[in-house]
């Protein structure tokens, strides 16, 4: 490719509104241009770069038996509603004939409408499908370049099972291929667990590339690799002896301390004997959770626990109608017989600990489960924090990281195939319901991911498989004519040798060929002049050091073939 005839300015200026640092380098090295909030033009080496990426996972898939199809955008009215509202992030609209149609979205529920009349027995499974193509969603968020695009490049991966045993094989596959993916790319990820069953079993992971300008926080334990995204991460917190007589229950009048802090050192106790309790309007009732006063309730937990679709604070007014205080003096001792009353697993076992009296200015001291207040529902509904120990070890203790969401492994189960009535003639007769795996890899995500993670001051850093082309060949005082016999000769024998070579054959000057060079990011940079054409030899530089070397064209086809592939 001559860079000459290449569409697709850089530009010398950090664009204004460019938030991250993937954001400002792909416009500034002309990998895009914004059309719109969230809406992009791939220009023609982003396109060389996602074509890569899609190659990398096709690859991988079609290594274990995965078969590539293609799903319309498209989706008719009756599927519309999986797997979510029909305005659930989707676009929708109408045809002319009125019809209501949705614009992308996952395809789980359109694979299994078409599976409906490809399946009849367990004979006809397991089944493995994957496609890669442009998908659409209506992001709130806007601002962060490819990492919030409305319309975006995206791997599926969706299993036909038989029954959970073949799902979970088919999830390892799926996981196996991706994360081979991820590591090929040189991405510093973690698979972290993003949705718990109600036997505590994940069901869901994210694949969270390591970015501090990403929009998912997340815990970590370094000791046995344990990672989850913050909203069900889970952690243990430090135990200390308990008193071994039961006191008396009293209210202690603490004028405006509603602070754990001040509360503790007012009363003479530690942090952890306080409680906190937040009053919650979820749907049609009132919930209030209980946590140890050293932590913060987790309202996504609370509501995945309830299966709730609306979870708020309760306004001060409905606060004083049940309680009868103002905000920050709730307790679980004397609250009206309608509230739900849940409690962190890490308050069960104290003795004598404290907790709002439901009265203004004042707290009960010396309150115990059983005797005071009935026994509530325990689970986990605590943040977990960095500094906590680890719920999966004993050597560690959690971490905090934010990270790009990049794709996730879902298993579905029957609810998919529920949806269109997906089933299939067991074995022993009868029909059964058809288990769903989707697994799935934002490549757009992915890219910009990539170049968080491998910038410098100076541009991008591409790392060999998903860079646009291989070497950069920048040829300089070409106004020289046997120096550009030169540089056309070399282009011409690294195209022999099958080398995916950027020829800068520009009138332009030394310093913006370089400058142009270390922005896009090309792995290999080979420079000829009229200095080395003298010398018969070519600098040689990777993008990833900061020192070259003057090697013959020999020498540099050994150099290029080893780092390249």
């Amino acid at each position: 490719m001559r860079q000459s005839r290449h569409f697709g300015l850089t530009l010398k200026d950090d664009p204004r509104d460019a938030r991250t640092a993937a954001h400002r380098l792909l416009l500034r090295a002309g990998y895009v241009r914004q059309i719109a909030p969230g809406v992009h033009a791939h220009m023609p080496f982003m396109r060389r770069v996602l074509d890569r990426i899609a190659g990398l996972v096709a690859a991988e898939l079609d290594a274990n038996s995965w078969e590539q199809l293609r799903l319309p955008n498209l989706r008719p009215e009756d599927l519309l509603g999986y797997p979510g509202p029909p305005d659930g992030g989707n676009f929708v609209l109408k045809d002319r004939r009125g019809n209501l149609l949705g614009l992308g979205g996952g395809g789980e529920a359109v694979l299994a409408h078409i599976a409906k009349k490809e399946i009849r027995s367990h004979k006809d499974l397991p089944r493995r499908i994957f496609q890669v193509g442009i998908r659409f969603s209506d992001e709130a968020r806007t601002r962060r370049g490819m990492v919030d695009e409305r319309e975006f490049l995206l791997a599926e991966a969706f299993s036909l099972d038989a029954g959970e045993e073949g799902l979970k094989a088919s999830h390892r596959a799926a996981n196996a291929a991706f994360q081979a993916v991820l590591k090929c790319l040189e991405l510093d990820y973690r698979c972290a667990e993003a949705e718990l069953g109600s036997g505590g079993e994940c069901t869901q992971h994210a694949f969270v590339a390591v970015a501090e300008s990403g929009d998912e926080a997340l815990v970590a334990c370094d000791a046995c690799g344990y990672s989850a995204l913050s909203r069900v991460g889970q952690s243990r917190l430090e135990t200390f002896p308990q008193d071994a007589e039961i006191k008396p229950m009293e209210a202690v009048c603490g004028p405006g301390l509603v602070g754990v802090g001040p509360l503790a050192e007012f009363i003479g106790i530690p942090v952890w004997k306080t409680t906190k309790t937040l009053l919650f309007a979820a749907d049609e009732g009132i919930v209030a959770v209980m946590v140890r006063g050293d932590c913060d309730v987790d309202e996504d937990k609370v509501k995945a626990f309830l299966g709730c679709r609306e979870l708020a604070l309760a306004d001060p007014r409905v606060i004083m109608e049940l309680t009868g205080a103002e905000v920050g003096y709730a307790g679980g001792v004397g609250l009206p017989a309608g509230v739900t009353v849940l409690a962190d697993h890490f308050t069960r076992e104290r003795v004598n600990f404290e907790c709002g009296a439901n009265r203004t200015d004042y707290h009960n001291i010396n309150v115990n489960w059983g005797r005071d207040l009935p026994l509530p529902t325990f689970g986990d509904f605590k943040t977990a924090r960095a500094g906590d120990l680890c719920a999966r070890c004993d050597q560690g203790r959690l971490r905090e990281m934010r990270g790009i969401a990049v794709g996730g492994l879902v298993r579905l189960r029957t609810s998919a195939a529920a949806t269109v009535g997906l089933t299939f003639q067991g074995a022993s007769g009868g029909p059964q319901p058809v288990h769903m795996g989707a697994f799935r890899l934002n490549l757009s995500r992915l890219s910009a991911a990539v170049v968080e993670q491998h910038h410098d001051e100076s541009g991008i850093r591409w790392p060999v498989p998903a860079a646009p082309f291989h070497v950069h060949l920048v040829a300089l005082n070409l106004e020289d004519a046997a120096v550009r016999a030169a540089a056309e000769e070399t282009y011409r024998r690294l195209l022999e040798e099958k080398v995916e070579v950027l020829f800068d054959d520009r009138d332009a000057r030394a310093g913006e060929k370089f400058s142009d060079s270390d922005l896009i990011g090309i792995p290999v940079r080979l420079t000829i002049s009229k200095r080395t054409f003298r010398e018969g030899r070519l600098e040689l530089k990777l993008r990833a050091s900061s020192s070259s070397e003057s090697v013959t064209v020999e020498k540099a086809l050994k150099t290029i073939h080893a780092a390249c592939g």
